[in-house]
């Protein structure tokens, strides 16, 4: 694929998201999918570093059990082979508490034969977990 047709994958898998079609979202994930995320485990159901796209549809459900997302942004692309970086913010309230927080952040993707293969994010995780702090 194209760094463009690689752009574009990458979009249709945020629209995905943003509708709410978890089933979409994985369809554009290799079967074999790796997330490398800074949340720490325990902050969700499936949060930290998994591999395979049931680890995956796992931590999207609990994030999104635990997080409403209101805002989704798609800044900027930035595509070179295989690698698209995408620059995203988002505010984001936490369903326990009503707290909300602005996140402004990374993802570095991997696609390969026409399917994600890898997703890496950086991100400020202090913001999120203490919106998601009760006390």
């Amino acid at each position: 694929m194209s760094e463009q047709e690689n752009v574009r994958l990458i979009q249709a898998f945020f629209d995905a998201f943003s509708r709410g079609d978890i089933t979409a979202v994985l369809g554009f994930c290799a079967e074999d999918f790796a997330l490398q995320h800074p949340m720490p485990e325990g902050s969700w159901p499936g949060a930290g570093n998994l591999q395979g796209k049931r680890s995956f549809a796992e931590f999207i459900e609990g994030m999104v059990g635990v997080l409403d997302f209101e805002v989704l942004e798609l800044r900027e692309f930035i595509a070179q082979g295989e690698k698209v970086v995408v620059n995203l913010f988002e505010h984001v309230r936490s369903k326990a508490t009503g707290r909300a927080f602005d996140n402004d952040y990374i993802h570095i993707f991997t696609v390969r034969e026409g399917k994600i293969r890898a997703s890496r994010t950086f991100e400020d995780t202090a913001p999120i977990l203490a919106a998601m702090r009760l006390a």
